[in-house]
């Protein structure tokens, strides 16, 4: 009986002591051996030209090689150009940069940069519902950088600016055999991608912890260990050299002092204008739209251009879509709608010598704020071709489906040289209460909320103010106010003032002088726009270092006006 419990507890002690071994194997393997494991990237095999940018693998392939290759148009807008423009009634792919405006044809070889005629290589291709475009136009266009492994397929996506830090790989071995693990995660127990021998370059993602997260040349991305690594310089893609227009070095130094010259029935007799001292742009309403397909009539005079001229001034022609939303809808609809407007513009542009375009773009659906911003990109290049400053006119931001909404002004403040910010109207003519047409907190915010919602640079803003003001009436029916006003330039309300020998007082709270009379129509209510009010807004303008100011309109300017409004350049 002795003998056999003694067997028994040699023998549980025996199995005890395998299960401890079979454990400490398991556990040395799993915690102190790496994986020595093989695998491949789940895309290998499976995708014929992948294509990768900042290592992450896109959705969509490339198709052909070489000088034959070509990229899928979700891909591009993806990583390269968000603005590029397909339009699916006529196959037409719109591309614009602030230099090139280039029109493509699916299954054409014959494009149009800047509206001339191209021949293309390769032309755009439609498979299984994608656009393909030409790889190299896109590198002319963009500057960006594209490398493809002749091993796997992979296409690698580097855009103009973007860092690229190269490294190269040390084995810490004088063995010419050894190599270094590529993993598919960071620890040494996750399988491996590739074996990485001394010397091979990779693009580092990631620098954190102990593992870096590399990209290969032939598309493979894992971890590698920190102390393989040995980093070299960044290396930046360089960017398409965009230097300033010819225009806009004009008026790199400059402070901007417009006035806009509304012109209606009859125009304007320059030789009655008099001085207008310190005004260097004059905008003139010349141009509108006067119908769906974008066709523009013109009420320029080359009389006025040469007066200008001939006082040192540039004149910007106004060109407006006559406020008509339907109108609008349609000739923004389409390229060749809206070509034809952009087209007849650069025309009396050349006609009239004109030194810019100011766009005036109002009462306009919020569904067609994409293509104004579309119009705009496509005015750009072939308007700086041709020398002339671009501007557009944009009303503060509010919730007005019409006149406020429709604009993309972070989109439209990188696509123009300036951007004027119509600060005025904010209580308007039909108004339910009586107010100011532009109160200096309501002008400084809609000031700020643009520099700062919207990024536009301060040196591309310029601030609008009003030369009018509003007479409000009241009278009281019924227990209620009804408000009725009309609107009227410096000089009539100073001859009101001087007339019922009024005495202005300033307002706290608007930073206008203000006066009120009654008589038998009701009570009579001004916030004046004057000397003190415009020099106010000289200063607020100053304050936020914004390019200049613009004034609405000449006609309804006191003489004194034009002395404050000079000061902006000082």
């Amino acid at each position: 009986m002795h003998g056999r419990n003694k067997r028994g507890k040699r023998g549980s002690k025996g199995l005890l002591a395998l299960i401890l071994i079979i454990i400490g194997v398991y556990w040395a393997s799993t915690v102190l051996l790496p994986n020595r494991n093989h695998v491949n990237p789940e895309w290998l095999g499976e995708i014929d030209k992948p294509i990768f940018a900042a290592g992450k693998l896109m959705e969509g392939t490339a198709i052909g090689k070489g000088d034959s290759l070509k990229l899928p148009l979700p891909v591009i807008q993806s990583v390269i150009d968000p603005t590029i423009r397909y339009e699916k009634k006529t196959q037409s792919v719109i591309l614009t940069t602030p230099r090139k405006l280039v029109f493509l044809k699916t299954d054409e070889k014959i494009a149009k940069i800047n509206n001339k005629p191209i021949h293309l290589l390769f032309a755009p291709e439609e498979k299984k519902g994608t656009l393909y475009l030409p790889a190299n136009l896109l590198k002319e266009l963009y500057g960006i950088e594209i490398h493809e492994n002749a091993d796997t397929g992979a296409v690698l996506l580097y855009k103009a600016g973007e860092g690229v830090l190269g490294a190269n790989i040390q084995t810490n071995s004088r063995k010419n055999s050894a190599t270094v693990p590529l993993r598919t995660g960071g620890s040494i127990h996750k399988p491996i991608l590739a074996d990485l021998k001394q010397g091979t370059t990779v693009r580092v993602l990631q620098t954190a912890d102990n593992w870096y997260y590399v990209q290969m040349s032939n598309g493979y991305v894992g971890y590698v260990d920190k102390k393989y690594i040995n980093l070299g310089k960044k290396k930046i893609v360089p960017k398409l050299k965009q230097e300033l227009s010819t225009a806009k070095k004009k008026w790199e130094s400059k402070t901007i002092n417009m006035t806009w010259e509304a012109v209606y029935k009859v125009a304007p007799n320059p030789s009655a204008i008099g001085d207008l001292p310190g005004i260097n742009v004059v905008s003139p309403t010349w141009f509108s739209l006067i119908d769906g397909d974008g066709n523009v009539r013109s009420k320029a005079d080359s009389t006025y251009v040469q007066w200008a001229h001939s006082r040192g001034m540039q004149v910007w022609g106004l060109f407006s879509n006559s406020f008509e939303p339907d109108l609008t809808t349609k000739a923004l609809a389409s390229f060749e709608n809206r070509l034809t407007t952009i087209l007849q513009m650069l025309h009396y542009a050349k006609l009239y010598d004109l030194d810019g375009i100011n766009i005036d773009y109002e009462n306009v659906h919020t569904k067609d704020g994409d293509n104004l911003t579309q119009f705009m990109r496509e005015l750009r290049p072939l308007a700086e071709e041709q020398g002339l400053i671009v501007s557009i006119d944009v009303t503060p931001k509010s919730n007005s489906e019409m006149w406020s909404a429709f604009l993309d002004r972070r989109a439209l403040g990188e696509v123009v040289d300036y951007m004027m910010l119509m600060a005025y109207d904010e209580h308007w003519a039909a108004s339910p209460e009586s107010g100011s047409v532009a109160s200096l907190p309501w002008v400084r915010a809609s000031v700020t909320r643009i520099l700062e919602e919207d990024g536009v640079p301060a040196n591309k803003l310029v601030l609008g103010l009003p030369l009018y003001t509003r007479i409000w009436t009241e009278i009281e029916k019924d227990g209620k106010t009804d408000v009725s006003s009309k609107a009227i330039g410096m000089k009539k309300a100073q001859e009101i003032i001087a007339n019922k020998k009024l005495k202005p007082r300033l307002s706290e709270e608007t930073g206008q002088n203000y006066v009120e009379y009654s008589d038998k129509e009701g009570l009579h209510r001004i916030w004046l726009e004057d000397e003190d009010s415009l020099n106010r807004r000289v200063e607020l303008a100053k304050s936020f270092g914004l390019a200049g100011v613009a004034a609405w309109n000449r006609s309804f300017a006191s003489d004194e006006a034009w002395g404050v409004l000079r000061t902006i350049s000082e």
